[in-house]
C-alpha cells in the first residue's frame, strides 16, 4: 500500500508525458491524482496499529543493489507519518490552486506528479541510498519547476538553488558513504544502522561523518550560513513552486536530522549538539530580522521560512545535550520540531499561495505598491490575516503547539535556548508590519480595482489554514503519532 501511494503519481506523470490529453483533463487528472493520495493516506492513517511499537508501519523490503546490500525498504513511524501526511496536503492543495494553471498545464502537471513521488519517497525511505536517489531527484524536479514556470530571473535562481542543493546532496552522499563503511556487515539500511551505530566511540571519524551529513541537510534546509539560495529561488518560482519548495523540500533537511544524524550517530551528534543548537539560534534571529527589513513580499516570507526552519534546529540541537534527567525535556523537543515541521509546512504553503495571487493579479510583490487591499479584497485579507496570525504562533494554531513545545524542551536543557524566544517578538512584528502596508489604510495603488479570490484559490489556500487551525486546537492525533518514536530518539541519543 505505501510503494502504491508513493509510486501512484509517477504512474501519472508518465502518462501526462505520453498522452497528449487536453489541458483541462490534465489538470483534473492531477486533482483526481491528490484527492485519491490524500484518502489513501487518511485510511493508512486510521488503519495504523493502536499500540505503537518499534516495528514499521506498512513496511515493505526487497532486494534492489546487492553488491552494496542496498534494498528498497521503505515503511513509516512517528517521524514520517507527519510529513507524508503533509506533502499529500500540501500537493493537493497546490493541484488545486493549479486548476487555473494556463502555461503548459499538462507538463505542469506531469512535473508536480513526479515530484510528489520524489517527496513520499524521502520521508518513506528506510535505506540511506534510497533516501538519496528520492532526495537527489527531487532537486531535479525542483529545478524544472523554477526554470520552467518562474518568472523574473527564473533561470539564474532555478541555477543557484541546483548548484547549492546538489553540492550539499554529495556531501550528504559521502557522509551516508562512511556510514556504510563503517557497519558491520556493510549496509546502508537505516533501521539496522540505529540498532548498530558502527561509529559509536569512534571519535574524530565519527564527527567527520556527521559534518559532512549536516553539511547536506543544512543546506536542504536551509540554516544560515547555507541559505543564500531560498530567497531568489522562491521569489521567481510559481506559486505552486514556492508552496511545495516551503512546505515540502525543506522539511527532507530537518526530517534528515532526526531520521539519521541523530540515531545513527548519537556520539557525534552529542559533541556537535552545543553547535547545532548555536547555528538554530542565529538562524531564528537572522531569518527574523532579515524578513523584518523586506518591502517584497515573496522575499520576507521566504526569510520567515529561515526563522522557522531554525525552531527545529534549535530543537534537535538542544535534544543532544544531556543533563541530568532531562529526558522528559529533550522528547518534548523532538516532538515540538516535528510539529513544527507540519505546522510550517501548511502555513507557509499558504502564504506562498497567498503571494502568488499578488502576482498574478498585478505583476509585482513590492509592498509598497498597495494599500487598504481589505476593502476590494476582504476574502484575500482574511485568509492573509488568518495565515499571518497562524505564522507567529498565535495560540489557536499549529505554530503555537509547535513553539511551545520546542521552548519548553529546549530551554529545559540548554536555557540559552531562550535567546531564540526573541524571533517570536521581531516575528510579530514583522507580519503586523505586513498587514498594515498590505490591508490598511485608503484603497491607493495596485489595489485599487484588485480582484478577490475566486472559488478555486479559496479552495486551495482554505483547507491549508483549516488543519493548521485544527491542530492548534486538538493537537492530540498528531501528538500522539510522533510522541513515542520521539521517545525511541531520546533513548538512541542518550546511549
Amino acid at each position: 500500500m505505501l510503494s502504491i501511494v508513493v509510486f501512484l503519481p509517477l504512474v501519472v506523470a508518465c502518462f501526462l508525458v505520453a498522452v497528449r490529453v487536453p489541458d483541462t483533463a490534465a489538470r483534473w487528472i492531477w486533482c483526481a491524482l491528490s484527492a485519491a493520495e490524500v484518502l489513501l493516506i487518511a485510511g493508512m492513517w486510521l488503519g495504523r496499529p493502536a499500540d505503537p511499537s518499534t516495528s514499521l508501519d506498512f513496511e515493505q523490503r526487497v532486494g534492489w543493489i546487492s553488491t552494496v546490500a542496498s534494498s528498497y525498504h521503505v515503511g513509516l513511524d512517528g517521524l514520517s507519518w507527519p510529513l507524508v501526511a503533509l506533502t499529500v496536503v500540501v500537493f493537493a492543495s497546490c493541484s488545486v490552486y493549479a486548476l487555473n494553471e494556463g502555461n503548459r498545464p499538462r507538463l505542469h502537471a506531469a512535473l508536480f506528479c513526479f515530484l510528489q513521488t520524489t517527496c513520499l519517497g524521502v520521508f518513506a525511505a528506510q535505506d540511506l541510498l534510497l533516501f538519496f536517489v528520492f532526495f537527489d531527484l527531487s532537486i531535479v524536479g525542483m529545478y524544472f519547476a523554477i526554470a520552467g514556470w518562474g518568472h523574473g530571473q527564473a533561470a539564474r535562481s532555478a541555477l543557484m538553488f541546483f548548484l547549492y542543493t546538489f553540492l550539499g546532496s554529495l556531501a550528504l552522499l559521502v557522509g551516508f558513504i562512511g556510514l556504510y563503511l563503517a557497519a558491520t556487515p556493510h549496509t546502508f539500511d537505516i533501521v539496522e544502522l540505529s540498532r548498530t551505530a558502527p561509529l559509536q566511540g569512534s571519535g574524530s571519524v565519527g564527527v567527520l561523518v556527521l559534518g559532512a551529513i549536516l553539511l547536506g541537510l543544512a543546506v536542504k534546509t536551509p540554516t544560515f550560513p547555507f541559505h543564500t539560495w531560498l530567497p531568489p529561488a522562491h521569489t521567481d518560482a510559481p506559486a505552486v513552486g514556492s508552496a511545495v519548495l516551503a512546505g515540502v523540500l525543506l522539511k527532507m533537511g530537518t526530517y534528515g536530522f532526526v531520521r539519521i544524524a541523530m540515531p545513527l550517530l548519537p556520539d557525534a551528534w552529542r559533541d556537535w549538539a552545543w553547535v547545532v543548537l548555536a547555528v538554530g539560534i542565529v538562524s531564528v534571529l537572522y531569518g527574523a530580522l532579515v524578513a523584518l527589513a523586506q518591502t517584497n513580499l515573496k522575499r520576507m516570507i521566504a526569510y520567515t521560512s529561515v526563522n522557522h526552519m531554525g525552531y527545529v534546529v534549535v530543537a534537535v540541537g538542544a535534544a543532544g545535550v544531556l543533563t541530568g534527567s532531562a529526558e522528559q525535556a529533550r522528547q518534548v523537543a523532538i516532538v515540538g520540531a516535528v510539529t513544527q515541521m507540519v505546522s510550517h509546512g501548511l502555513i507557509t504553503a499558504a502564504l506562498f499561495l497567498l503571494a502568488g495571487v499578488v502576482h498574478e493579479r498585478t505583476g509585482t510583490y513590492d509592498m509598497g505598491s498597495f494599500g487598504g487591499l481589505a476593502r476590494p479584497a476582504p476574502r484575500y485579507a482574511a485568509l492573509f490575516a488568518i495565515a499571518a496570525f497562524a505564522s507567529l504562533g498565535l495560540p489557536g494554531f499549529s505554530g503555537f503547539i509547535a513553539e511551545f513545545q520546542v521552548f519548553t524542551g529546549a530551554i529545559a536543557t540548554a536555557p540559552i535556548s531562550a535567546l531564540a524566544v526573541l524571533g517570536i517578538l521581531i516575528t510579530a512584528a514583522l507580519f503586523l508590519r505586513a498587514l498594515q502596508r498590505l490591508l490598511t489604510g485608503e484603497t491607493v495603488g495596485r489595489s485599487v480595482g484588485f480582484r478577490d479570490l475566486g472559488a478555486v484559490e479559496m479552495c486551495a489556500i482554505g483547507p491549508l489554514l483549516i488543519l493548521a487551525l485544527a491542530i492548534g486546537v486538538l493537537p492530540a492525533p498528531l501528538l500522539d503519532v510522533i510522541t513515542p518514536t520521539a521517545g525511541q530518539l531520546v533513548d538512541l541519543v542518550g546511549r
